[in-house]
């Protein structure tokens, strides 16, 4: 990059592992509550020039989610934080293998020692929204979506919302962890 503005996203990479992870989700009959441990790997990319007057950050990721009680993983999502620091827009990109792809901008915060990542995309948002297959559209759409993230004293802790039209109801489903840098 022709700037002299050094990577946020330099204090992501590596391998992140916590235990403590809760995912509230819809059931038919109700609410679904699972506890979950899972491993977050980020890995550098090379820095982005869109259309030679845009510069991004970037840094891919691949997330692994497992149910406590049983092992096995019930997510496995990859995707891109991207930053454009001249603009101070942040945005985040993945797919879901349930046929849902969502592209999130936000911005992103420098503390002391971390940063603070916050994204959001809306289903009627024609810029940074929600794209599902048709099945996903009329059983479990997905309307909205929120995530902070906060890295600080070696501690990544996130928080998201995902706004659901299923089973006939709006669901917020919600996923939580704390998270550490496995060495």
């Amino acid at each position: 990059m022709t700037n002299n503005i050094s990577n946020p996203f330099d204090l992501l990479i590596g391998k992140w592992q916590g235990d403590k992870g809760m995912d509230i989700a819809p059931e038919s009959i109700g609410t679904e509550t699972n506890p979950y441990y899972e491993t977050i790997t980020f890995e550098q990319t090379p820095d982005v020039r869109n259309a030679e007057n845009q510069e991004l950050f970037a840094v891919w990721y691949r997330q692994i989610v497992r149910r406590k009680s049983t092992g096995k993983i019930f997510l496995d999502q990859s995707g891109y934080w991207m930053w454009d620091a001249k603009e101070n827009v942040l945005m985040h990109s993945f797919t879901i293998p349930r046929a849902v792809c969502i592209l999130a901008k936000g911005e992103l915060k420098q503390t002391e020692g971390g940063l603070v990542l916050e994204v959001s995309a809306s289903a009627d948002d024609n810029n940074f929204g929600i794209v599902q297959s048709k099945f996903m559209q009329e059983n479990a759409s997905t309307t909205a979506f929120t995530q902070k993230l906060t890295l600080e004293n070696g501690i990544l802790k996130y928080s998201q919302s995902t706004m659901l039209d299923i089973y006939g109801i709006s669901f917020e489903h919600t996923d939580d962890n704390f998270l550490k840098l496995h060495v």
